[in-house]
């Protein structure tokens, strides 16, 4: 598939199709209690071990509003440059599911807490620009487990009443690749803010993905599918080229697509039937008797406001006009906050270029090997620094720092200490390096001859025959500028 927006149309037999994606992504919020109940929050617990009377539903429990959930939303709406609702109220969503102890969820309706905002993508074709609907507040359900028992099955509670923020987007998102960089984006921001951790693996980040297709050209919208509960970047983009291959074939057969909801198979990478898709009415909503309306100060809205830290975008034109990072490196270094600060430690005490060339190069290369993020290098930032510096100063060679590297990854030694024990030391006497330099090209009288008379490849060959004589240790530069002078 093309990473370009406008190539990214399907074939069928009768004509090329544009693919409309919009998803619901349901973000866990970060918080040690439930949405309305003081119960844990803790992943991986006993079944069970984290459920309220609240979140069971028994007779007479009364739902309070966790407080700190209300401002976790309310910062990822700021971080989403949205408008933060002033009044909001919270309604039931009545359907049946095992896992729902209520028969209803409590949920945001027609006053959601969050407005429209919007989310930039930078995608190898420019900038693009994404509109959000709406985020809403809402409680979870619980988990159905059928592979427990052979003719049962079972129902853990613990999820049941923890804080979702739902983020819907605008039907703005055209290709697999942009819901990717989308997903990711989101989850920085979020991150960023420390409103959700993202670990789509443990179920905190997951979406629902709406898609249609329509002929190239068309302004009218297809019958969209939605495609429930998915957690997986990979999987969302496999499911999204199924759905809309399938989709594509059914309109050119003549058949009509049928508005419904479906999952993904990730084991035959298809997506089928589930149910046909309700409409709002079909869910009975009405406002939540036992809660009052929320209702937000402008001044509460600011003082949040205020107390967000630097977001991703505003730290990338940042690191761009501070650093003189290019748009990919800053692109790279700002997806992850930890990333960011880690990079930042290394550059403010070296130089800028060489901080982001080992830390993208090298550093992420041992971490992806070792199957660790940035919070567990083997090497910190400190000593990291320190090498570049050794780099700079002449003390060794970017060939040699390779060698000095793998050293401190086996204990996070200190560099300087490295080279000195294991005789690392650049060589960068002139005298020295000429001595050597005469040595090899009277050494090779018939290759001199041939470099002068047009092969000038041959210069290659001296350099490394001058490194091999210094067994890697001669500073290059000089040995590249002796070797020059003496060749003319």
């Amino acid at each position: 598939m093309s990473e370009k927006e406008f190539d990214y149309y399907l074939k069928g037999e009768k004509g090329e199709y544009e693919v409309v994606i919009g998803l619901e992504v349901h973000a866990q919020v970060l918080s040690e209690a439930k949405l309305f109940s003081p119960s844990a929050t803790k992943f991986g617990s006993e079944p069970n071990s984290q459920v309220s009377l609240v979140d069971a539903a028994m007779p007479g429990m009364l739902p309070v509003i966790n407080k700190f959930c209300v401002e976790q939303a309310v910062k990822t709406g700021l971080g989403l440059n949205a408008k933060i609702n002033t009044f909001s109220k919270f309604d039931r969503k009545n359907y049946f599911y095992a896992d729902l102890p209520q028969g209803y969820q409590i949920s945001q309706f027609k006053h959601p807490i969050v407005g429209e905002g919007k989310v930039i993508l930078d995608m190898p074709y420019g900038t693009k620009e994404i509109g959000i609907e709406r985020l809403h507040l809402e409680q979870d359900a619980g988990k159905s487990i059928h592979d427990q028992d052979p003719k049962n099955s079972l129902v853990d509670l613990n999820r049941s009443g923890i804080a979702l923020m739902e983020i819907v987007s605008k039907p703005d998102l055209r290709s697999p690749g942009e819901v990717g960089e989308y997903i990711k984006k989101l989850r920085s921001i979020m991150r960023y803010l420390n409103t959700c951790d993202g670990n789509m693996e443990q179920g905190s980040l997951r979406a629902d993905v709406n898609v249609s297709v329509r002929k190239k050209g068309s302004k009218e919208f297809g019958t969209r599918c939605e495609i429930k509960n998915v957690n997986s970047i990979k999987f969302m983009q496999q499911a999204i080229d199924y759905e809309a291959r399938r989709q594509i074939e059914l309109i050119e057969e003549g058949n009509e697509v049928d508005q419904e909801t479906r999952l993904f198979d990730t084991k035959k990478q298809e997506t089928r039937s589930m149910r046909s898709k309700e409409d709002a009415h079909d869910y009975r909503y009405f406002p939540d008797p036992d809660l009052l309306p929320l209702r937000l100060e402008d001044s509460y809205i600011e003082d949040l406001k205020k107390s967000l830290p630097e977001l991703p975008d505003h730290k990338k034109q940042r690191l761009i006009s501070e650093f003189k990072l290019s748009n990919y490196e800053a692109s790279v270094i700002i997806s992850d906050q930890a990333v960011s600060t880690y990079y930042e430690e290394v550059a403010k005490n070296s130089d800028y270029k060489l901080a982001a060339t080992w830390l993208m190069g090298e550093l992420f290369a041992t971490l992806n090997k070792e199957g660790k993020d940035i919070t567990e290098s083997p090497v910190s930032a400190v000593n990291l620094a320190k090498m570049i510096n050794l780099i700079k100063d002449g003390t060794i060679s970017g060939k040699i720092a390779k060698t000095v590297f793998e050293e401190m990854i086996k204990n996070d030694g200190d560099p300087s200490k490295i080279v000195e024990d294991k005789g690392l030391k650049q060589t960068s006497d002139p005298k020295e390096i000429e001595n050597i330099v005469n040595k090899v090209l009277e050494t090779n009288q018939d290759k001199v001859e041939q470099y002068k008379s047009g092969k000038d490849k041959l210069f290659g060959f001296f350099v490394g025959q001058v490194m091999k004589e210094m067994k890697g240790k001669g500073n290059p530069q000089m040995i590249n500028d002796i070797l020059k002078n003496k060749l003319k």
